[in-house]
Order: C-alpha cells, then sequence, then structure tokens
C-alpha cells in the first residue's frame, strides 16, 4: 500500500487549526473532502503537527496510504479542488511507513509582530502598540529557554500532556530597521499546546519592562506558571520548517522564501553578549 506525503502550506485565518472537529471548518477537514471528491473514496490525513484556530503554516506535511499509486497529474487535480488559502507543492512517494507526525526531528515557529497598524499585515501579522522596547533584554530572557526543557509553566493544558519536557534547540529573535516590526523564531524537538503563543506574550512584556529575566526564568525554575497565563493573538505565528531525517524540502511560498534568503537585510537578528546557545 504506497504511503505519500504531501508538502502544503496554508493561510489559517478562516479554520480552526489544524485538527477535525465537530462542526467547525480545518484544514483537515478540508483536505479530506477534497481527497474524497478526487479519489472517490474515504481518505484520513495524517498531520505533522496540530496549529491553533487563525494560526498559519508555511510548511506543513501530512501522509495518507492509497490501494493505488497516485496519477502523475493528482497534485495539479488537488490544486484545482482545494480553496485558494491551502496549497501543495508536492507529493512524495514513501518507503516504507514513516509516520508524519512522530518521524519529525525538529518544528520551527515564526511569530511575526507590527507595531505601526497595517491593514495588509492584519490576517498575518499581530499588531500591537509597542514602545521603546528593550530588545537586549528581550533577547537575554528568550536565551534563557535554553537553559530548561520542562515547559509546564508555559503550556495552557500541561495535564493533558503525557510529558511537558520540550528540547529547545535555538531562539532567534529580529527587527527590521525602523524597529516597527519584530519576528521571534523558535525551533525545538517538540511543543506543548500554545506553548508558542504564551512564550512571546511573557518575553514582550520582559522587553516592555513590566517583568524582569528573574521573574521570567523563576516561571522555568519553579515550573509555577504566571498568575495570569496570557497568549498573543494567533494570526502572528506560523509553522514554518518542519525536519525529517529523510525528507528535506525548502518552504514553496513566495513570503517565506523571501524572509529566510532575506538578501537586503531586512531583518536583523538581536545579538548580545549573554547570548546562549545549545550544542
Amino acid at each position: 500500500m504506497p504511503r505519500y506525503y504531501f508538502h502544503i502550506a496554508y493561510k489559517g485565518t478562516n479554520y480552526r487549526g489544524w485538527q477535525k472537529q465537530r462542526n467547525v471548518s480545518t484544514v483537515q477537514q478540508t483536505i479530506e473532502e477534497c481527497l474524497q471528491k478526487t479519489l472517490r473514496k474515504k481518505i484520513t490525513c495524517i498531520g505533522c503537527s496540530r496549529t491553533d484556530t487563525g494560526v498559519h503554516a508555511a510548511q506543513y506535511f501530512f501522509h495518507i496510504d492509497v490501494q493505488e499509486p497516485l496519477k502523475k497529474d493528482f497534485q495539479t487535480i488537488l490544486n484545482k479542488v482545494l480553496p485558494p488559502d491551502i496549497s501543495i507543492s508536492g507529493i512524495i512517494e514513501i518507503e516504507g511507513t514513516p509516520h508524519a507526525q512522530f518521524a519529525v526531528t525538529e518544528r520551527t515557529y515564526d511569530y511575526f509582530i507590527h507595531t505601526t497598524k497595517d491593514p495588509f499585515l492584519t490576517d498575518t501579522s499581530s499588531y500591537y502598540e509597542l514602545k521603546n522596547m528593550d530588545f537586549p533584554k528581550m533577547n537575554n530572557a528568550a536565551q534563557i529557554l535554553l537553559k530548561y526543557n520542562d515547559f509546564r509553566a508555559f503550556c495552557k493544558t500541561p495535564d493533558r500532556h503525557d510529558s511537558t519536557i520540550c528540547q529547545i534547540k535555538a531562539v532567534n529573535i529580529f527587527k527590521n530597521k525602523n524597529e516597527n516590526r519584530i519576528r521571534f523564531q523558535i525551533t525545538a524537538d517538540r511543543f506543548l499546546k500554545s506553548m508558542i503563543r504564551i512564550l512571546v506574550y511573557q518575553l514582550l512584556e520582559v522587553g516592555q519592562g513590566k517583568i524582569s529575566c528573574e521573574q521570567f526564568e523563576n516561571y522555568l525554575s519553579t515550573n509555577q506558571p504566571p498568575r495570569f497565563l496570557n497568549m498573543a493573538y494567533p494570526q502572528g505565528l506560523f509553522l514554518s520548517k518542519v525536519s525529517y531525517p529523510f525528507l528535506e524540502m525548502p518552504q514553496h511560498t513566495e513570503m517565506f522564501r523571501m524572509i529566510y534568503e532575506d538578501d537586503d537585510g531586512y531583518w536583523q537578528i538581536i545579538k548580545n553578549k549573554s547570548t546562549l546557545s545549545r550544542g
């Protein structure tokens, strides 16, 4: 029975996340309905990760198992059936039966903020009125994350997870020259429920001087969450890279090609002397 990996991207604005749910529109449900129309049989998509309501994916993989090999033009056919906010850039037949979720070794998320109101960014970046941000201090707090592996304090539903252990591999913060756009980038082997959005909110609190780096680290060292577990807005969050040991594919969306290549130096990485790294 052939197994195929689908390389896709989606804008999550109109969906209640990836995971199929009753009586709401989700990415998984939409794709499965389109597959059923084209293949004329019920198909289950196994996704590489869950995403929350309104969250986007610049790179996402799911797998399906079929009885017969797919036709060469199946990608073109399916793209015509799918709505404009979901696109397929590749369909890869995989040897064996590696699981799209459990075979992932790393995931990277990017979170975008704009501090000047812009109607053309409203669906894909979060608007915050931020002034006089202490970027080095915020970066110091971000690098503290590399010292810890239990993120119970920054999980919306810790008791629903078998474990709250995560290995964060890299944390980077970028700003543009005008300092009216900010980008957080975090890579880890796994993430907990709403973990990225909670972390971004707390890092913004540090950057605004509302909490200290010591307070931020105390949440991690004691596993005690903040009194109010607030989250950053969902529309700024993108699942931007998914890594497998047997598959390496670049993001196919123009937006993320420009971001990752960044030939004109639009994004400036924030560095300071106390920056840590995990080997």
